[in-house]
């Protein structure tokens, strides 16, 4: 992190009880008695110094606060951690859905017809990202990290086997497959942009899936919000997803869904608390805003929550679980879309400069690079790296050497920094009348900023890999120890632990694994386990569902179907009677600071924060 974005920009290393302004917004007046003598002089000591009530901050109150880029780290795992998982899941019971048969596995479900309010439907989504970090720890592959979370959400041996009620996850949805969409989307905005911009949306368009360059961009460089991509990230267009087809077409409320996601880093936590990503914005109605999102834990989180529950992560089984604990979606297309069979399209043996290209946070980049390759035949891509690992810039260029599109990826907030001065507007002159006089920019590796039509940016150098829930290296021999993975007595002591960088290595190289019999063992298991407990009737195969899969001969990019991602929007859209635009995309907007301002009174905010804080006794 630079020198200069921890000077001017963060403000963490406050106490956040003297330096956040909320609080002072809410202290109680104090009210003259009747006899009090005008002319009275107290001295300090034998002052009573009120007792006011404490303070109510939320997460939403951070974010709507410019006092820091991003609240503190011990705010966002108290509000959202592995002991709210567990309280909910002890609070509710699970909701059987209205389609289903009685006689659940637990015993503990109930009809959602019955009392709603007491209980909830719990769904899951998890990154990819997070399933790598537990491959690389566990040393099993990616595939079986997401088995083994499967079993601990909501199979037998996992959350259910244990709690108040029984309850666990009826769906575990892969972010990957709302990834897809997402790139498809991204592209369309893409194109749509180069095309005819609409709505202030500017050149170059930043990736707005990252919480914390967003927070950051928000707070602090209002300048960038034009440029800023509208779309969703899969997070939150999984939520939204979930949420608005269970209320819009089945009558099942949004406070009856509870939806959790397993993230990479805690800046999550921030994009699921956004009131831009709620009910509001699509359900229509005069409710109150329920989140899209409601709960996100990272990879150590998920560790903890079977800690907890004193379930042995490593020991839980590395296969599917049986339909008679995955019940089917109600809608069979988007049962197909979200649980079909996939080829796998991230494979270990993938050249490495393709690897280098997608990156490991989503590969909106290498899909948008693709994706205009794929309109202008016998083009190339050039790649010019930049002075660290984390900058690189893209060029594609035509048959004879023309540039027809420039791209960029910049990681970590060193760079993000260079990337915002780049991108700043110049300053009007002052001198009146003065006109302004073209200057010459320096160039760069790119051809210059204002070429670049897209830019890739994530605040974690190396990318969500490196997010800051993922388990660390020094944790995992501890890690590999508690949990019980088998290893003889001392042998763990002989294991020499990767240094970081390696670390890193290893996550991404389980990040890009995959099995390549998965897809045929997922199905062998739906196969043998046939037997349908809640009695619900097979749902057609992707092609038979509405006749939506791909043709092989449709526009394919990245082994995506652009037509068919395309058509499961429309059908989206469709079923819930909701604008497409208004599910898929979301808006930003500036957070003015308060501080030093005058509100009033005649102090300003930043007076009362040291009125408050010599009150207590301290200050600065």
């Amino acid at each position: 992190m630079s020198a200069i974005l921890s000077a001017d920009d963060l403000n963490d290393f406050i106490n956040p009880g003297v330096a956040c302004i909320k609080p002072v917004e809410t202290l109680p007046q104090q009210q003259p008695t009747e006899n009090a003598n005008a002319y009275e002089v107290t001295t300090e000591d034998k002052v009573n110094p009120d007792t006011a009530p404490p303070a109510q901050i939320s997460l939403t109150d951070c974010l709507a606060c410019s006092g820091c880029v991003t609240s503190a780290e011990a705010v966002l795992v108290s509000l959202q951690s592995h002991s709210e998982v567990l309280d909910t899941l002890d609070k509710h019971k699970e909701l059987r859905l209205p389609w289903e048969k009685s006689g659940h596995e637990n015993g503990m479900a109930h009809s959602v017809n019955g009392d709603a309010s007491e209980g909830k439907i719990f769904v899951a989504s998890v990154s990819p990202q997070t399933r790598a970090s537990l491959a690389a720890t566990y040393k099993v592959s990616e595939r079986e990290a997401g088995l083994m979370i499967a079993q601990l959400l909501s199979g037998p041996y996992g959350l259910r086997s244990g709690g108040a009620h029984g309850s666990g996850f009826k769906w575990i949805i892969d972010t990957n497959v709302m990834r897809e969409a997402c790139l498809v989307a991204a592209a369309e905005e893409m194109q749509q942009a180069l095309d005819a911009p609409k709505d202030g949306q500017k050149k170059p368009v930043l990736t707005s899936a990252c919480p914390g360059w967003i927070c950051y961009a928000e707070k602090t460089h209002p300048h960038i919000l034009p440029h800023l991509s509208k779309l969703k990230s899969p997070q939150a267009l999984t939520g939204t997803l979930l949420k608005s087809t269970l209320a819009k077409t089945y009558g099942i409320a949004p406070e009856n869904v509870w939806h959790m996601a397993v993230m990479p880093c805690f800046d999550k936590k921030l994009e699921a608390s956004r009131r831009e990503l709620t009910s509001e914005t699509w359900h229509g109605q005069d409710s109150e805003a329920i989140r899209d999102v409601d709960c996100v834990i990272t990879a150590r989180e998920l560790l903890m929550l079977a800690e907890s529950r004193n379930i042995s992560f490593p020991c839980l089984p590395k296969k599917p679980l049986s339909r008679h604990h995955r019940p089917r979606f109600p809608d069979p297309t988007i049962d197909s879309f979200l649980f079909g069979r996939r080829e796998s399209k991230q494979t270990s043996n993938q050249p490495r400069e393709q690897s280098f290209t997608t990156g490991t946070s989503g590969g909106y980049l290498a899909h948008i690079l693709h994706t205009q390759q794929h309109l202008h035949p016998s083009s190339t891509i050039s790649i010019s790296r930049g002075r660290n690992a984390d900058v690189a810039d893209y060029t594609l260029l035509s048959s004879t050497g023309e540039p027809l599109f420039k791209a960029a990826r910049y990681y970590g907030f060193r760079n993000i920094q260079n990337l915002v001065r780049r991108l700043k507007p110049a300053k009007p002159s002052r001198m009146p009348g003065a006109s302004r006089r073209p200057v010459a920019k320096k160039p760069s590796a790119g051809g210059g900023d204002s070429d670049y039509a897209y830019v890739e940016v994530m605040a974690c150098p190396g990318g969500c890999t490196n997010g800051g829930g993922q388990v660390k290296v020094g944790d995992v021999a501890t890690l590999r120890q508690v949990g019980g993975t088998g290893v003889e007595n001392g042998s763990m002591e002989q294991e020499v632990l990767p240094a970081q960088r390696e670390w890193l290595g290893l996550v991404d190289e389980a990040y890009w694994s995959a099995d390549s019999d998965a897809d045929s063992e997922d199905e062998q298991v739906d196969e043998d386990g046939d037997i349908d407990m809640n009695g619900s009737q097979p749902h057609d195969s992707p092609r038979e569902a509405n006749n939506l899969d791909a043709d092989p001969g449709e526009d394919v990019v990245d082994g995506i179907s652009r037509p068919y991602i395309k058509r499961i929007l429309q059908h989206w859209a469709s079923i819930t009677n909701v604008e497409l635009e208004k599910l898929i995309y979301t808006t930003y907007r500036a957070v003015e600071s308060d501080v030093g301002k005058d509100s009033g009174g005649g102090k300003t905010e930043m007076e009362k924060v040291s009125a408050l804080a010599v009150a207590q006794g301290g200050g600065w």
